[in-house]
């Protein structure tokens, strides 16, 4: 059974379930700081596969045509953007 706002009403315990794309902005912004919400309004305004081509490209150009050596820190910061894009493709 839905509710008149689209959420789905448990038969047994009689609660709302809150639906996957409904997003309750006041409590968000209230636990992020003005730079993280400034932030997630900038990329949200990106397209997501221009996004992600962007960050392989950046990651691949470091890689692939750089003869510098990379230490720990670097290779770590590769893998982060790595992690990021991937992360971003499955959205």
């Amino acid at each position: 059974m839905r509710t008149p706002n689209g959420g789905n009403v448990c038969p047994r315990c009689k609660s709302v379930n809150i639906t996957n794309d409904t997003r309750d902005v006041s409590k968000t912004s209230k636990l992020l700081t003005s730079a993280e919400i400034d932030l997630l309004e900038y990329v949200g305004h990106l397209d997501r596969m221009d996004l992600v081509n962007s960050l392989k490209l950046i990651h691949d150009f470091a890689i692939y045509h750089s003869s510098i050596p990379f230490d720990d820190d670097e290779k770590t910061a590769l893998y982060d953007v790595r992690v990021l894009w991937e992360k971003i493709e499955r959205m």
